[in-house]
């Protein structure tokens, strides 16, 4: 994992959250915390790299050992940005973003989204991860993608993130699509069900928004 960054933001991270083990952390080439993230990693005895924000959330001690970047609350950058655009600086091409949903602030949430737009457009992918979704981009450049069910199942959410995106097909879910352009106003890729052991998408052009989340009511 030596292109890839794990960043932790301030938003909800479930103490049972089975991905954020301390070890999980070990692998990536540098944990950033965004502001308040820090407490999220302070609860896993987890000590990050690099902390940046302007901490209006979080005002306790920091690290001796991390590189702290410190910003003022009248920025433009949101801190999940700033943590982002740190990452790309020094070369990472994949980010997995924990902490990024949920929280009392949605508008963060749709902050968040819109900031893999703009790793995207860098060259870099994001991945937001939380303990039952995964979201993540896809474009023409990423070919045929698979998406393997699991024991519990899963639903395939697909959104336009640029005005339209033309989908050469989306196959192994419930309601497959061939050739057809989705566009921002009409939310038609919403929870189609895999119906196989995985499914499979191909975008010819634009950017789509792709949310794997597990079926919870089984």
């Amino acid at each position: 994992m030596k292109d890839m960054c794990a960043i932790i933001a301030g938003g909800d991270m479930n103490d049972a959250y089975p991905l954020t083990s301390k070890e999980l952390f070990n692998d990536f080439k540098c944990v950033i915390c965004a502001d308040s993230g820090y407490k999220h990693a302070k609860r896993l005895g987890i000590v990050p790299d690099i902390i940046v924000g302007d901490f209006d959330s979080y005002d306790g001690e920091l690290p001796q050992n991390a590189e702290i970047i410190r910003s003022v609350p009248e920025k433009d950058d949101t801190d999940t940005l700033m943590a982002v655009k740190k990452a790309i600086e020094i070369g990472c091409k994949t980010i997995f973003l924990f902490g990024a949903l949920g929280g009392k602030r949605i508008e963060h949430t749709i902050a968040n989204i819109q900031t893999m737009i703009y790793a995207h457009e860098q060259g870099c992918r994001i991945y937001i991860r939380s303990d039952d979704s995964i979201l993540r981009t896809q474009s023409a450049e990423d070919g045929e993608v698979k998406y393997n069910n699991n024991s519990n199942g899963k639903y395939i959410s697909v959104f336009a993130l640029t005005e339209s995106v033309d989908i050469e097909y989306m196959r192994g879910l419930k309601y497959p699509l061939e050739n057809y352009r989705m566009v921002q106003s009409f939310p038609i890729g919403v929870s189609n069900e895999i119906i196989g052991k995985s499914a499979c998408i191909k975008v010819k052009s634009g950017l789509a928004l792709v949310i794997e989340t597990k079926n919870l009511s089984t």
